[in-house]
């Protein structure tokens, strides 16, 4: 009987470990979106905030692949300060 039980337990115990597993698993997944999310939030607010300065001050004609390049460049500009500051936290 007291065989019998104790298996019972480790069982459950081992079905609690798993599911902590599976959740682990799933917390990590959620981060990386959540991460991901993050980063096209930025990209969003860089390109509008490019866009708005471009077109602030011109006229109602507006230079679409001036403004294209300036938003890449943004992007490039971003992308490299995010790996300056990420090898700084190394």
């Amino acid at each position: 009987q007291k065989e019998k039980e104790l298996q019972d337990v480790v069982k459950r115990q081992e079905e609690r470990m798993l599911q902590l597993i599976d959740n682990s698993g799933e917390v990590q997944r959620l981060k990386e979106e959540v991460s991901q999310l993050k980063h096209s939030l930025q990209r969003a607010e860089m390109e509008a905030k490019v866009l708005w300065e471009e077109t602030r001050w011109q006229e109602p004609k507006v230079d679409t692949v001036y403004i294209q390049e300036r938003v890449l460049l943004r992007q490039e500009v971003d992308k490299l300060r995010l790996l300056l500051l990420k090898k700084k936290d190394e």
